[in-house]
């Protein structure tokens, strides 16, 4: 077994939080490494349904270790409201999780500073959760945040965190957010979240470094994905970090070298959240009866997600970047009641029509989508593992997202459920993760 990487090819909500548990059981420790508890993943097993913000999912596995990197940005409060879920769920957290004592901590006012962006008349909304998440990463980049390490530092917490509190409310009066903070609640609240906290706060680069050497096997699990990274995505209607494969090693301390596989996760179809261009946004009762079909509302802000058709050339440029040669197709299920299905194969922009990916949201604001239509197969795929049982239409509109991208789909899912998923016998996807 070897050191691999599970990460969305698209716009996030992909479905990685499924292929995570579906192959936890394979690995030792389950690695996340970039994000906050902004985004979720979804996981059902039998009756139960587990949304997890935070926690990487291989940790609904017994007896396996979940790694909240250093690349997080973590709010304490949200971190133990979710592990108290967990352990009432029967998940021994106490031993399967472990946190890094250089991710950053999350505070209420980063929520202040991020309404000057996102509530502010005339300032150019990018669609956040507002929970804060982005101007954390800003007070990591400026040097002033403030690390789970610090937070376990009762005397120098209180007086930092009470400084950067107070230069976020100034900043947020300054643009006319004006919410009221109580500082002495959230200091003390902070102070007693750190308490429960800290069995759990570790070097985990150390960590993960003694693991590897004693020969223990890890899966890195992505939040969002490759279109909302901070460097090659959608700029600036992106994420504030490395979504990106690079962000592995980044935010764990795992050396590159040590990273022996990438597999890329997209959906049948395509959906974003939030603003920015979408060349293949359905808006019509088609998009209404994907985002129906597949529950396209977010795991943790219900938002309803925004829904189009599979754009080839943006798989394509992000198994450029991530280095992925076999992806997982989710969701195929929900095409199930489709006649026929659109593919963008192209884009035309000014009357040229190129397959590479703009480097500017004006650019791609302006592109249209060429499309090549091909037949629905109007029957059940739901729960089907087999390849030879799916509708022969449906093998070939995977086949055909095969040959547009240069990707192989080595495992297909037809369900949310762990034995809801097609695996292909002899693919690059079985070889990387059994080998």
């Amino acid at each position: 077994m070897s050191n691999i990487v599970i990460l969305g090819a698209q716009w996030g909500d992909e479905g990685k939080g499924k292929l995570v548990d579906l192959l936890a059981n394979r690995f030792d420790y389950i690695v996340r490494y970039q994000g906050g508890h902004n985004a979720g993943h979804t996981i059902v097993i039998g009756t139960k349904k587990f949304v997890l913000r935070l926690v990487p999912s291989g940790i609904l596995h017994p007896g396996k270790i979940a790694v909240i990197g250093n690349g997080l940005v973590v709010d304490p409060l949200a971190l133990h409201e979710e592990a108290g879920q967990l352990e009432a769920a029967g998940i021994d957290v106490q031993r399967q999780l472990c946190i890094s004592n250089r991710a950053q901590v999350v505070l209420p006012t980063h929520r202040l500073v991020e309404k000057i962006s996102e509530a502010v008349p005339g300032r150019v909304a990018i669609g956040t959760t507002l929970r804060g998440m982005g101007p954390t990463y800003e007070d990591k980049a400026g040097r002033r945040g403030i690390r789970m390490g610090d937070l376990l530092d009762r005397d120098y917490f209180e007086g930092a965190v009470r400084a950067l509190m107070a230069d976020h409310i100034t900043r947020a009066r300054a643009f006319g957010v004006d919410d009221a903070v109580d500082v002495d609640a959230i200091v003390a609240q902070y102070l007693e979240a750190a308490e429960r906290l800290r069995p759990l706060v570790c070097d985990t680069a150390a960590l993960l470094a003694g693991a590897m050497k004693s020969g223990k096997n890890l899966l890195f699990e992505g939040a969002q994905g490759t279109m909302l990274d901070l460097d090659h995505g959608t700029y600036p209607f992106v994420t504030s970090s490395s979504a990106c494969a690079g962000g592995a090693s980044t935010g764990t301390g795992v050396p590159p070298t040590k990273i022996d596989a990438v597999i890329g996760i997209s959906k049948a179809y395509i959906t974003r959240v939030g603003g920015g261009p979408f060349p293949t946004e359905a808006l019509d009762a088609k998009g209404d009866l994907i985002r129906n079909r597949g529950h396209e509302f977010g795991s943790v802000t219900g938002r309803p997600r925004r829904c189009g058709w599979f754009d080839a050339p943006l798989l394509k440029y992000s198994a450029m970047l991530n280095g992925f040669e076999t992806m997982v197709v989710t969701k195929l299920d929900v095409m199930d009641e489709l006649e026929e299905i659109p593919v963008c194969v192209g884009y035309k922009i000014g009357g040229v029509v190129t397959t590479e990916m703009p480097s500017t949201v004006r650019e791609l604001a302006k592109a249209e989508p060429v499309y090549e239509v091909l037949p629905g197969w109007m029957s059940r795929t739901e729960g089907i593992s087999d390849w030879n049982e799916l509708p022969e239409a449906a093998k070939r509109y995977v086949t055909f997202l095969e040959e547009q991208t240069g990707v192989e789909a080595g495992c297909i899912s037809t369900g949310p459920e762990r034995t809801q998923t097609v695996r292909r016998a002899g693919s690059k996807f079985e070889a990387i993760t059994q080998g």
